[in-house]
């Protein structure tokens, strides 16, 4: 089942040993390992129950109206997020992946530790229901939604606003390339406004790329 250190870390995590081990070595279980179970499920249903406890919590700010909830919403729960909190936590560590998949990086790759994340947010919703899952959730994302996440315009939406504003027609963004494998997949992304130029970026995804274009290019033209 479960080894020590995981114990140790998943008692540390939501503050007690693990009842249902199965769950929670579920939850940490890559597809690579040829596992009958791994994280998907628990990650489907944890990236539900994370949206609803930092919904929530936004829409505590009542100074806040729904653009900019939304826009704080897609940043807090986003990939990169979710993997920022994972390496904050110690999380890589405790993946398991088949050998393939270690020997391609996929302890530091954000897709795998966003969605290992998600998928511990799922198992603690199962096992420990709604509220103490909220406390794990706020006490994990605090100093994310106390920060600046979300609260800069978006670079897509930002570049989408100026080019209007200059005339120009929109942003064209381009999949240069595709590589690595499924697990540990990188994308190359180029941005470009006609008459003015172009910009390109690569991420763990095809959405983050784009936006690391959209702010490579308005450095760079804006």
């Amino acid at each position: 089942m479960l080894g020590d250190a995981a114990h140790t870390f998943l008692t540390r995590l939501v503050g007690r040993r693990p009842a249902d081990e199965a769950l929670w070595r579920e939850a940490l279980t890559h597809g690579s390992t040829g596992d009958a179970r791994d994280y998907q499920r628990l990650e489907f249903l944890g990236d539900r129950v994370l949206g609803m406890v930092v919904a929530e919590w936004l829409h505590e700010d009542e100074k806040s109206d729904e653009g900019r909830l939304s826009q704080r919403l897609n940043a807090l729960v986003s990939r990169t997020t979710c993997a920022a909190v994972a390496r904050e936590i110690g999380l890589a560590e405790h993946i398991r992946l088949g050998k393939q998949a270690r020997d391609d990086g996929g302890h530091d790759s954000d897709n795998i530790l966003g969605d290992v994340m998600e998928a511990l947010i799922g198992a603690s919703f199962v096992s420990r229901g709604f509220d103490p899952t909220r406390e794990l959730v706020r006490k994990l994302w605090a100093p994310h939604v106390q920060g600046d996440a979300g609260q800069s315009k978006h670079p897509k939406s930002a570049l989408q606003e100026w080019a209007a504003g200059n005339r120009r027609k929109g942003p064209e963004y381009t999949l240069v390339e595709r590589s690595g494998p499924d697990h540990a997949a990188s994308f190359t992304v180029r941005v470009s406004v006609k008459n003015v130029g172009e910009a390109q970026a690569t991420a763990n995804s095809k959405q983050e790329a784009e936006t690391l274009a959209a702010a490579a290019f308005l450095k760079e033209f804006g």
